[in-house]
């Protein structure tokens, strides 16, 4: 049940956090075995095959499946890619970075996160990108804090990364999230400490940097759901789903 809106905010109750805490807890298991089955020779459509029956047998419900059209359990996002891949037929190779996006939906509500990984041998620019991204996440997720503001997240992650000599995207951001995949507010990964809503004790985000080796900017491909670094850059993507709580941040999306 909702307790209040603040700010935009949909503030959510002890009971709901559990529910979302249990969501996310199914995705951080699939992902994990998305992880481990991603290798030379598999198709990515092999891996939506995965994440639809392993969602499925915990519960949940694939929260990106149809979702505005989306026709797949999961965002598999190679190299240039930088978030909405499509499962097909495409075959991953030594050397790719893949991103991986999951959601679930468990008794109504939702749980959200991302990972990238590398196959085999990578490049130390491609490693390097990997590696800040995450730490990246990691530094805005520890920005969350209960009467900080959303900007604090947001100056975390691009000071972070523009330091490594990589860039953050701007079109795409992070957000609220509880029985809507997307919420109130909008949590940019990009921006100015002490603007934007407060954090409150029931708040919960998906925040997700998706960081660029190149410029910042992109394209829609034909598709009109794949997004590409306009430059062709690697890219890579980290999302967790968290509660802002008296005690600061929680992580949700873990097993």
């Amino acid at each position: 049940m909702v307790t209040s809106i603040s700010e935009g905010i949909i503030l959510k109750s002890a009971r709901e956090v559990a529910l979302m805490r249990q969501a996310g807890r199914i995705v951080a298991e699939v992902l994990q075995l998305l992880m481990e089955a991603v290798c030379p020779g598999i198709a990515t459509k092999d891996l939506d095959e995965i994440a639809r029956r392993e969602i499925r047998a915990r519960g949940a419900l694939p929260s990106f499946e149809g979702y505005r059209g989306y026709p797949a359990a999961v965002c598999v996002s190679v190299n240039d890619e930088v978030v909405h891949g499509i499962p097909g037929g495409r075959v991953l190779a030594e050397g790719d970075v893949v991103s991986l996006d999951l959601g679930a939906i468990y008794k109504g509500y939702q749980g959200d996160a991302a990972l990238t990984v590398g196959i085999g041998s990578l490049s130390f620019d491609a490693k390097r990108l990997i590696e800040a991204t995450e730490e990246g996440l990691k530094r805005g997720i520890a920005a969350a804090r209960p009467g900080g503001r959303v900007g604090d997240i947001s100056a975390a992650v691009q000071g972070y990364i523009e330091a490594q000599g990589f860039s953050v995207v701007r079109e795409y951001v992070g957000h609220g999230i509880g029985r809507n995949m997307h919420e109130e507010p909008q949590v940019p990964n990009f921006g100015q400490p002490g603007r934007g809503p407060m954090l409150r004790a029931g708040t919960t985000l998906a925040i997700e940097p998706m960081v660029n080796a190149g410029d910042w900017r992109t394209r829609v491909g034909d598709n009109h759901w794949t997004v590409y670094t306009l430059d062709g850059s690697l890219s890579a993507h980290f999302e967790h789903t968290i509660a802002v709580t008296e005690d600061g941040p929680e992580v949700l999306t873990v097993a």
